[in-house]
């Protein structure tokens, strides 16, 4: 069965592609706000209500990358020879990439960080990494037979990802703990779209 080109060629790059755009974003957009710091800030903060071209980072930071994330998991769904524990792997990392994007869909309030709208961010913040760390490691598992070393990876960043969030605040900043739990995620992503 043939695939058609423009497919093949979405497949190879859209882990590379959401990659870039979610760190360029971040980078890009928190560099025009001097009042942003890496260390102090979570990255919402860059497309909250009331902050300059919040919504281009939404797009740019959230959606666009989440969706791109979405599809390389789905597609990696597809071509995996691998059996059931995989393809649920697969099924719920594609659901955390549905989550991340969800982030730009419902910004943050800094105004009323206990309202509604930031309670769906971090709820969709929430749901992103808690859906990633059983899909890494059910993807990373289900696939050792034909894949071994992406699977360790999978592996590896699922554990990473729960340890990142569990380790208390004086040891590590949160907002640095959530920029290391993204390059995790975006090296998964990257990794899912190379898997042949």
């Amino acid at each position: 069965m043939k695939t058609d080109p423009a497919l093949q060629l979405l497949d190879r790059h859209a882990g590379w592609i959401a990659a870039a755009c979610a760190l360029l974003a971040l980078l890009g957009f928190a560099a025009a706000l001097p009042a942003f710091s890496h260390v102090q800030h979570p990255p919402g903060l860059l497309g909250a209500h009331g902050v300059p071209n919040a919504s281009a980072f939404n797009v740019l930071g959230f959606v666009v990358p989440g969706l791109l994330a979405a599809w390389t998991f789905v597609r990696l769904r597809m071509r995996s020879p691998d059996g059931r524990m995989a393809g649920v792997g697969a099924w719920m990392l594609a659901t955390s990439a549905l989550a991340f994007a969800a982030q730009g869909l419902w910004p943050l309030d800094p105004n009323d960080l206990d309202g509604a709208l930031s309670q769906r961010h971090a709820t969709a913040w929430m749901l992103w990494w808690l859906a990633f760390v059983p899909g890494a490691l059910l993807l990373g598992w289900g696939v050792r037979a034909n894949w071994r070393r992406a699977g360790m990876v999978f592996i590896v960043a699922g554990v990473l990802v729960v340890s990142l969030n569990a380790l208390p605040t004086a040891w590590l900043a949160g907002p640095l703990a959530q920029r290391l739990v993204l390059l995790v995620w975006l090296a998964c992503v990257v990794l899912a779209s190379r898997m042949r």
